[in-house]
């Protein structure tokens, strides 16, 4: 039994951590696994941070180096369609559905007559519904032996296009977490901490300074929890292209001395800041998922996310783990920011809470779902 995995980039060290521990099942169950990365990296990534390879544990191989945008798309159908010719398996896992070079692996598998499936992230809240993408979506989706999603959310905009639920595998996603990450650690870290360190509440966001991000909403929100909280500040992870931009919104509203924009920092500089704020906040316009979420509450810190996050409905349980709100709706999103105060009052249960939310989004369960789901395909029990 054979199994080719593609992927579009190396760079997501999330991808990594779960094909290594997909890679391990395979390999015990004495299955041939084997994983494709098309590129290294892509637009915009580079901002993030290099290339992690201590979290790729597994064969790949590479069809070429550089940035996914930079290679012409001759050239990946070509590097894509000689890899599927020379390879031959019982499954090919594709990347995506979006691309035009992914609706040539299709093609190439049902001429190869090759069992297929598909990773989809997306969700109904992601887009505005075109016709014609909309009957294209469902004729791929019709095309595949299987689809894995994220979670709940994904599940049901798959299921929408008339996939069969016995076809649909979710739960495949999880976050990677530093090596040697501990929960009793975290448990530990806290109880160290004294009673009034959550005093002077502190937000944080983390992840690319874009449009899609919400953070003018953002912004605007924590104007109006200053107004409330006077100490209170917020800390702004990451880089992208609206770093100019939001330092002068910052300049207007007059946030210089409580809002500090601190540039990209891996998550081992991170957890500090985890540990001294009072949430973690993720005000997306549009987000598939939100792995930052997993990652916060994997270190005890509570969120607030709005609607629009495809990880709501598993990971943010109104006023356990954190809160959510109307996406674009400013004066919510400030009065959940207020609300997740309350929540370090007894950061003891919450940091419990927390932790047992994220002790089902393992990269080791994330992979046995994928491994399961392979294995059903293959059977023909899909």
């Amino acid at each position: 039994m054979k199994i080719t995995v593609y992927h579009n980039i190396l760079w997501p060290r999330y991808k990594g951590a779960i094909f290594s521990c997909l890679s391990s099942l395979c390999r015990e169950a004495g299955i041939d696994a084997t994983f494709v990365q098309i590129a290294e990296t892509n637009f915009g990534y580079s901002d993030l941070g290099g290339i992690d390879l201590s979290y790729h544990n597994y064969p790949f191989r590479l069809l070429t180096k550089g940035s996914y945008i930079d290679v012409p798309l001759v050239k990946k159908i070509w590097l894509i369609g000689k890899d599927l010719l020379l390879h031959r398996s019982d499954l090919v896992v594709l990347p995506g559905y979006s691309l035009v070079e992914f609706w040539m692996m299709l093609a190439a598998c049902m001429l190869l007559r090759r069992r297929r499936a598909v990773f989809c992230d997306a969700t109904a809240l992601d887009q505005q519904k075109i016709r014609i993408r909309e009957f294209a979506k469902r004729l791929f989706f019709s095309r595949c032996d299987g689809v894995f999603c994220y979670g709940t959310r994904s599940v049901d905009y798959v299921s929408s296009y008339g996939v069969s639920p016995t076809r649909i595998y979710s739960q495949c996603q999880a976050a990677a977490l530093p090596h040697g990450y501990d929960p009793d650690v975290v448990q530990a870290a806290y109880a160290a901490r004294p009673k009034e360190a959550f005093i002077v509440p502190e937000f944080i966001f983390i992840g690319r300074l874009s449009e899609e991000k919400g953070l003018f909403d953002l912004l605007e929100a924590f104007n109006l929890v200053r107004a409330r909280l006077g100490g209170a500040r917020l800390n702004l992870v990451g880089a992208g292209p609206l770093e100019g931009a939001l330092k002068r919104h910052i300049a207007k509203l007059g946030l210089d001395d409580t809002v500090t924009l601190l540039g990209p920092q891996n998550l081992d500089r991170v957890v500090p800041l985890l540990y001294r704020s009072v949430a973690l906040v993720l005000p997306s316009r549009r987000e598939p998922w939100g792995l930052v979420v997993n990652e916060s509450l994997s270190y005890g810190c509570p969120v607030v996310v709005s609607d629009r996050c495809g990880c709501v409905p598993e990971l943010v349980i109104e006023g356990v783990t954190g809160f959510s709100y109307p996406s674009g709706v400013i004066e919510a999103l400030s009065a959940a920011m207020i609300a997740a105060v309350d929540l370090s009052r007894d950061r003891a249960t919450t940091v419990k809470n927390c932790l047992k939310v994220m002790s089902a989004y393992s990269p080791a369960n994330a992979a046995s779902r994928i491994f399961n789901g392979c294995k059903e395909i293959i059977e023909g029990r899909g």
